[in-house]
């Protein structure tokens, strides 16, 4: 019995030392792992290969190959292979050429190249865009054009700002190269997968069935991993929101210290979760480090700066009921502790201004003290993993340098009334995982998750 299924689309990834091979190759395979990315030239000596499939078909096969260093003399080599009265095409005088000693000597690295190009269907020729056009680049494409197969230039590192695009393509089209994608593996953009795959389906008709279906899976991964995210962000917003701890007032200071360290844990927990997620290393981000403004975080999760960096507003005028013999709600590091007199808090008018400042829980008995987390913690909480979601979605996995988060442009979490899930969670501490006794399973807490992972 034969097997129906089609062989894989086989590509080499080719072009000048350090234009960037690897570099995409760990993007489209999302392996942060793959070969080795460096600033350093010819880091990649031999082929490396990697293979995408979907449902555990194998439907493309990527070939890492060494860069070109020396075009120029081995284009002036190739041309003085024929003999007298011969017209060699391409095809034949690279066979030509592959036969001799030089291929295994002063071209070896090119003959490389060459070999990996001809057993495959096409080559992704891979551009520096920040570099200038010059004649060795031209030589390469003429030597790559030698063996006959389909070639799409790849345009990298297209968002720097000292690009030349417009150079290259007009030196690409010159050289009948009118079909490019640009494609920038440490920041691609949101359909450059889609758009790299559709540009090979126009070169190579027969291959359209399995770029197709690797555009189909690519789109649902991100999905699906769209999905995930946002619903390990609603899991730390409810655990957070959900945590309570009762104290005595004698041990309020170290249990402050204590929830904040706490609620700092479970943040780095969810962005590892999220970085794993999006198959990047642990030390790509930490919670406690993630840059934001200006190259940095904002110090820390519980600094005051840091709210007010983000927009978001503290607020006052909570001591209305301070006359009356009421406790009063005290901001501590962004936690709240709560007052135990909660006769005098209603009889000063206090407890509906405690409410509407943002769900601090009053002391409930006889001198014990609630602690729970604000709600401007629980907003820098949701900004700060928002942020580093659109980060993420925006990382190519060649990128080396720390990730960056730019600043929240949007009100939603900044100002308003947080969602009515973490009001909710409020009023079941058996919610939170931070607390003890939790019940994590109640189909209660797994619809208000659901329903604030939407709303994420």
């Amino acid at each position: 019995m034969t097997d129906s299924r089609t062989n894989p689309l086989k590509l080499a990834v080719v072009g000048h030392t350090n234009v960037g091979k690897t570099s995409l190759l760990r993007t489209l395979t999302r392996d942060v792992g793959f070969g080795e990315v460096s600033h350093r030239p010819s880091t990649t000596r031999h082929v490396e290969g990697a293979r995408l499939s979907v449902d555990g078909e194998p439907l493309l096969d990527l070939f890492d190959t060494p860069g070109l260093e020396d075009a120029i003399a081995l284009l002036d080599y190739l041309e003085r292979l024929e003999r007298p009265g011969e017209r060699l095409d391409g095809p034949a005088r690279l066979a030509r050429f592959l036969e001799g000693s030089e291929a295994r000597q002063r071209f070896e690295q090119e003959a490389k190249v060459l070999r990996q190009l001809l057993t495959c269907d096409a080559g992704l020729y891979v551009i520096d865009a920040r570099e200038p056009v010059l004649s060795k680049y031209r030589d390469e494409l003429q030597v790559l054009a030698s063996c006959g197969k389909p070639l799409l230039p790849v345009l990298n590192f297209v968002s720097s700002a000292n690009h030349r695009e417009p150079d290259w393509r007009e030196a690409l089209a010159r050289l009948g190269l009118h079909a490019l994608v640009r494609f920038d593996s440490v920041a691609p953009p949101e359909d450059g997968e889609r758009r790299l795959y559709e540009s090979l389906a126009l070169l190579l008709e027969n291959a359209r069935p399995q770029l197709e279906r690797l555009i189909a899976d690519q789109q649902a991964q991100r999905l699906a991993r769209q999905q995930g995210a946002a619903r390990l962000i609603a899991e730390l917003l409810i655990d957070c929101a959900a945590c309570r701890r009762s104290v005595v007032a004698e041990a309020e200071q170290q249990a402050i210290s204590d929830l904040r360290k706490t609620v700092r844990q479970r943040e780095q927990r969810c962005v590892e979760a999220l970085l794993k997620l999006y198959a990047f290393r642990p030390q790509d981000a930490a919670a406690s480090d993630l840059p934001l403004l200006d190259g940095r975080w904002g110090d820390d999760l519980f600094n005051p700066e840091t709210l007010k960096q983000l927009g978001v507003r503290v607020g006052g005028g909570i001591a209305a009921g301070a006359a009356a013999g009421a406790g009063v709600d005290l901001l501590v590091g962004g936690l709240t502790l709560g007052a135990a007199a909660m006769a005098g808090a209603i009889a000063g008018g206090a407890l509906q201004t405690a409410r509407s400042y943002g769900s601090r829980l009053l002391g409930k008995i006889k001198g014990r003290r609630e602690l729970t987390v604000d709600d401007n913690v629980l907003r820098l909480l949701a900004l700060r993993q928002r942020q580093l979601l659109l980060a993420l979605n925006a990382r190519g996995h060649a990128a080396l340098e720390s990730i960056q988060v730019a600043t929240p442009q949007d009100k939603t979490w900044r100002e308003g009334k947080l969602p009515e899930a973490l009001s909710k969670a409020r009023a079941y501490p058996q919610w939170s995982s931070l607390n003890s006794h939790a019940k994590l399973n109640q189909a209660e807490r797994q619809e208000q998750i659901e329903v604030l992972a939407q709303q994420l």
